[in-house]
C-alpha cells in the first residue's frame, strides 16, 4: 500500500479539510504514517492567518528538502491558505514541492497526485480571485467535498467537526480568510443532516458545526425559505445518538435572540459561545473594520447571560494592531473584566500580505511592546478564569471523557492506556476537566466533582456510581483483561495535530 503523511497546523477548519483528503486518498488505497519519510505522498496543509504558521511549513519543507533530492519519486504537496495566497512564493522557496493546491480545490488532491506522477511535472490547483470574476463563478470555484470523512483523523471517535458554512464576507481588515476561502456560502441543511447522521451511525456523540463566521449561516432554497443556525440545531436536536451539540466561530453582530433562544432551549446545545471581540476601543475595532461598537458587543454579552446564565463565553483578542495606543490597549483589559470571559486566545498582531490593514497602515507598534501587551492582557484573563473555577468547587459536572490527559500520555506514554490514568474531558460548558479514572471511560459521559481548580483546569473526583455504568456500557473486553495499546483511545495511530 502507498503510504500518505499529512501534517495539519491552523484553525478547525484545515483540521476538517486534512480529514477529507485523507479520506479521499484512503479509498486510493493510501495508508497513513506519521513518518514524513517514509511516505510517498508527503502533504502540508496550511495556515495563512499568522506569520508563525507559515514559516513552520517552510522550515519542514526545507528539511525535507535533500530527502526529496534523494527520491525524486516522492510527491510532495503544499495545500491550504497559503498555497491559495502566496502560489509563487512557495513554488520560489521549495522549488522541489510538485503540488500546490489552495483550500477551494482539495477535492483534486488525487488527481493531481496522479497527474504528478505520471508527468513529472508541477501540479497547481487554485479557486478564482475575488477580483477575476463576478461572485458567482468566484464562489463556485470553492468546491464543497464534504462528505467524503475519515474518522482515523478525528481528534478523537466520537467527537467530529461539520462545516456548515464556507467562504467570509466580513473583510476584517487585518484578515486574508476571505481572499483565501472565497465567499461565505451555506450548505444545504439536508446535506449537512445527513452528514450528522453518518457521523451519529460511526459512533460519534459530539458535532462541532464550522463556519468562518459560523452562526451568519444562511441558506435560501427556491421556494423563499430561508435555513440560518438556530433552524439546524433543532435538526440536529434530533439526531439520535448525538449528544452535544457546539459551533464555532461566532460574529458578534450575528449572534440573534433566536439563535440565543435555541441554545438555551434546546438540552443538546453546549451553553459555550466563541464570540471573538479582538478589541475594546471602538476606534481600532473601527480601523479593524468590525462593523460593531464596545457597547454593542457589551450589550451582546448582556442578552446572552440573561436568557442563559449558566452561558460560558470565550474571545479573542488582537494586540498591538496598528496605531494602537496604551489607553486604547488598556480597554481590552476593562472589556474583559466586564464580560468576564470563560478564556481568551491573545495574538500579537502579524501584517498579512493582501489585507486592508497592510495597504492602508502602518504596523508601528514595536514587537516588543507588542509580547507586554499580550502578557499583560493573558495576565488579566488569568485572574478572571481562576475566579470563575474557583466558584465551581464542590459543584458536579458532566464530562464527556476525550482520553489520557496530556500530562499521562507525556509520563506514561502507552501504558496509560493500559490501567487507572489520569483522563481528561470537557464539560456542557467548555470547561477542561481532570481526574484519574480507567480509560475504558474514554468516549462516556461521566459526573465528576470539582475539588481543585487551576486558572485554566478544573480537577475532581469522577462519581464510582458513574464510572461504574460507564464501564459497563463501554463495549470491549472484560474488565479484568488488559487493554491493547491504543485500542480504547487509538490517539497513538492518529496525526498529531499543529493548531496554532
Amino acid at each position: 500500500m502507498p503510504k500518505l503523511f499529512i501534517d495539519t497546523v491552523g484553525c478547525q477548519m484545515n483540521v476538517l479539510d486534512s480529514e477529507l483528503v485523507v479520506g479521499s486518498l484512503r479509498r486510493q488505497g493510501y495508508e497513513l504514517t506519521s513518518d514524513p519519510r517514509s511516505a510517498d505522498v508527503i502533504l502540508f496543509n496550511t495556515c495563512s492567518v499568522r506569520e508563525h504558521a507559515e514559516e513552520k511549513i517552510y522550515s519542514a519543507l526545507g528539511t525535507l528538502k535533500g530527502h526529496k533530492e534523494a527520491h525524486p519519486d516522492k510527491i510532495l504537496g503544499v495545500l491550504g491558505c497559503m498555497a491559495q495566497k502566496d502560489r509563487e512564493i512557495v513554488t520560489r522557496r521549495a522549488p522541489y514541492v510538485d503540488i500546490v493546491c489552495g483550500p477551494g480545490q482539495l477535492a483534486r488532491v488525487p488527481e493531481l497526485i496522479e497527474q504528478a506522477k505520471a508527468t513529472r511535472k508541477k501540479q497547481y490547483a487554485f479557486s478564482l480571485g475575488r477580483a477575476e470574476a463576478g461572485r458567482l463563478e468566484v464562489t463556485q470555484s470553492f468546491e464543497s467535498y464534504d462528505p467524503t470523512r475519515d474518522p482515523a483523523m478525528r481528534p478523537t471517535p466520537f467527537q467530529a467537526y461539520v462545516r456548515i458554512q464556507l467562504g467570509c464576507d466580513k473583510f476584517c481588515t487585518y484578515c486574508i480568510v476571505p481572499s483565501v476561502r472565497g465567499p461565505e456560502q451555506g450548505r444545504h441543511p439536508d446535506h449537512i443532516l445527513a452528514e450528522v447522521k453518518q457521523l451519529a451511525q460511526e459512533g460519534c456523540k459530539e458535532v462541532t458545526l464550522l463556519g468562518q463566521t459560523v452562526n451568519s449561516y444562511q441558506f435560501h432554497h427556491g421556494d423563499g425559505r430561508k435555513s440560518r443556525l438556530a433552524d439546524l440545531l433543532y435538526r440536529i436536536q434530533d439526531v439520535s445518538g448525538i449528544e452535544r451539540i457546539k459551533f464555532v466561530t461566532s460574529f458578534p453582530r450575528d449572534m440573534t435572540d433566536d439563535l440565543i433562544q435555541a441554545v438555551r432551549d434546546i438540552p443538546k446545545a453546549c451553553k459555550y459561545l466563541h464570540v471573538p471581540a479582538q478589541h475594546g476601543d471602538d476606534v481600532m475595532l473601527q480601523r479593524m473594520k468590525r462593523l460593531y461598537t464596545v457597547a454593542y458587543y457589551k450589550e451582546m454579552v448582556q442578552r446572552c447571560r440573561e436568557a442563559i446564565p449558566e452561558v460560558a463565553i470565550s474571545s479573542d483578542f488582537i494586540v498591538g494592531f496598528c496605531g494602537e495606543t496604551e489607553e486604547q490597549f488598556a480597554t481590552c483589559g476593562e472589556l474583559i473584566r466586564f464580560a468576564r470571559f470563560k478564556n481568551s486566545y491573545i495574538f500579537k498582531y502579524s501584517p498579512r500580505r493582501g489585507t486592508k490593514a497592510d495597504q492602508l497602515y502602518q504596523d508601528d507598534v514595536p514587537e516588543e511592546i507588542k509580547k507586554r501587551r499580550n502578557n499583560d492582557l493573558l495576565a488579566v484573563q488569568s485572574e478572571i478564569s481562576a475566579a470563575d473555577h474557583q466558584r465551581q468547587l464542590g459543584t458536579r459536572v458532566a464530562v464527556l471523557v476525550e482520553g489520557p490527559s496530556k500530562a499521562a500520555l507525556k509520563e506514561q506514554g502507552n501504558a496509560a492506556y493500559q490501567e487507572m490514568t489520569q483522563l481528561t474531558g470537557r464539560t456542557m460548558t467548555d470547561h477542561i476537566v481532570v481526574f484519574d479514572g480507567h480509560p475504558r471511560l474514554i468516549g462516556q459521559t461521566v459526573e465528576v466533582r470539582i475539588e481543585e481548580a487551576s486558572p485554566w483546569t478544573l480537577f475532581g473526583v469522577v462519581e464510582p456510581m458513574q464510572a461504574e455504568a460507564a464501564q459497563l456500557s463501554q463495549q470491549g473486553p472484560p474488565r479484568d483483561e488488559p487493554i491493547p495499546a491504543g485500542a480504547a483511545y487509538p490517539a497513538k495511530r492518529r496525526l498529531e495535530l499543529n493548531l496554532v
